[in-house]
């Protein structure tokens, strides 16, 4: 995702790479790499503009201090990272103020009405946008009112029918009083909150937006959210103008952003229309709509990943208590291929690897930020673990070479494939149980917690104990041989 736009800000870090002192000319070369970066990522060109403009005024202008105190210690800050704060605080300001909120009025049944164009996943926005609503404790009700789309009906009911979310729709009914049909039945069901999932069209016409204000006005919706596909570039600006002329929009969900290299919609978007980005839409699973953060997104554009959004997702899918029991076998060395499929399994439900990845601050590791990485990977993984026997599962070390020519016939796989993946099984179960046996030092370094320590106690505890005497009679022991061994010589 954004590989264009950090190509361009990496670039511009290397320019200024080692440098003590910044000269104007130097600042020049910088921008000049972040100017053509952001066009090619299709960004607005007077947003691209602006922002150079901003960006090489207060680098220009800024007093470098090259020693700083933060949290009660002395650090030592280079131009060169000057100059990274000045882009960061540069991205933040052009994509934010954040406002992800949603509005609930004071009736009964509130309104949610997702509007867009044809093939920008307005449908699958409204599921997913459905599944948020739910787990913040309201009851949501889809309403089917795309009744031009094929399937779009059909659609929206399976999507339903897996959030266990209740879809209205109503055959032989124009849209605009489906919707207030939906309304009145939304509050016969129980349910707070209606979704509007309203018909798109591949290009802007009269007729859609007429029968989108007779919606509005039947309706009044506390939001109106419509879904950009990121892919579309800067006709998106001139998308998102035409709808808030004409409905007042709330804000936007923006879809698509890590399957788009450019990705420019993103930067441009909030400063032209003058309204909030308020849900990135990333992925295809229902539970794949995230808040946005343009800190998060600033952070990884400069190649320093988003380790808050990383433990935000991670959160989503894991329980606490059952994280500290595996990090405590994993410590030990107990971890089977059992155990492995369980992590494989929670990674496919935080997302795609590359996005995951993308959140991960390989830039200050040395390497490329923007990697891709096969999602088949974990497929292949999968489909050799349980080819195993439920011993060869639970037992790691028993995996020999009849096993694996018999595991590599059942998954499909080479016996190369096979011994390749029980290879980097036992040398991350290796490494895990040297981690582990470093106790609370090593433990601390992990930034886990050092209570875990306590498990490998019972084995040290075992050896005998030696007081400060015992050691001290050693000590001369060993001296007294050094010197008998050199008076021989």
């Amino acid at each position: 995702m954004l590989e264009l736009i950090s190509g361009g800000f990496k670039k511009a870090q290397d320019l200024l790479q080692g440098k003590t002192v910044i000269q104007e000319k130097h600042i020049d070369d910088a921008v000049k790499e972040i100017r053509i970066s952001l066009l090619e990522a299709d960004v607005e060109f007077h947003v691209v503009k602006s922002f150079i403009e901003c960006v090489r005024g207060k680098a220009l202008g800024e007093i470098v201090r090259t020693r700083i105190t933060h949290g009660g210690k002395r650090l030592k800050a280079s131009p060169q990272q000057h100059f990274v704060k000045i882009c960061y605080d540069e991205l933040v300001s052009l994509m934010g103020p954040v406002d992800t909120s949603l509005t609930y009025g004071q009736r009964a049944v509130s309104a949610i009405m997702m509007v867009g164009l044809q093939g920008s996943g307005k449908t699958t926005s409204t599921a997913k946008l459905a599944r948020f609503v739910q787990k913040s404790g309201r009851k949501p009700m889809m309403v089917a009112a795309d009744v031009y789309r094929p399937a779009a009906i059909d659609q929206l009911k399976v999507l339903g029918k897996r959030l266990d979310i209740p879809v209205f729709f109503a055959p032989g009914k124009s849209p605009p009083q489906i919707c207030k049909d939906a309304m009145e039945a939304a509050q016969i069901r129980g349910c707070d909150v209606v979704l509007f999932d309203t018909a798109g069209r591949t290009i802007l016409d009269d007729t859609l937006m007429s029968e989108l204000e007779d919606i509005k006005s039947l309706t009044h919706p506390e939001n109106i959210l419509l879904v950009l596909d990121a892919m579309i570039g800067q006709e998106s600006v001139n998308v998102a103008g035409e709808f808030d002329r004409r409905l007042d929009l709330s804000g936007f969900i923006l879809t698509k952003l890590d399957g788009d290299a450019r990705g420019g919609a993103a930067l441009s978007i909030k400063e032209i229309a003058r309204k909030p980005i308020k849900f990135l839409g990333m992925g295809e699973s229902l539970d794949r709509l995230e808040e946005f953060r343009p800190d998060g997104l600033a952070s990884r554009i400069l190649g320093h990943g988003d380790i808050v959004g990383l433990v935000k997702d991670f959160e989503e899918v894991v329980d606490e208590k059952k994280a500290e029991e595996d990090a405590e076998k994993l410590l030990r060395g107990d971890f089977t291929y059992n155990d492995f499929l369980k992590q494989l399994r929670l990674m496919k439900k935080m997302g795609s690897l590359s996005d995951l990845i993308g959140k991960l601050p390989l830039g200050q590791m040395g390497l490329p930020q923007g990697a891709q990485v096969d999602d088949r990977e974990l497929m292949r993984v999968e489909a050799i673990i349980n080819s195993m026997t439920r011993y060869e599962r639970e037992h790691p070390n028993c995996m020999d070479e009849s096993r694996i020519i018999r595991v590599a016939k059942g998954s499909g796989y080479s016996k190369n494939k096979v011994v390749e993946l029980v290879g980097r099984f036992n040398t991350m179960r290796n490494l895990m149980r040297s981690l582990g046996s470093g106790k609370k030092k090593a433990m601390g370094r992990l930034g886990l917690n050092p209570n875990m320590a306590g498990m490998f106690d019972e084995q040290i505890h075992k050896q005998p104990k030696r007081s400060l005497v015992d050691l001290k009679k050693s000590k001369n022991k060993k001296k007294a041989a050094r010197k008998a061994k050199k008076k021989n010589r």
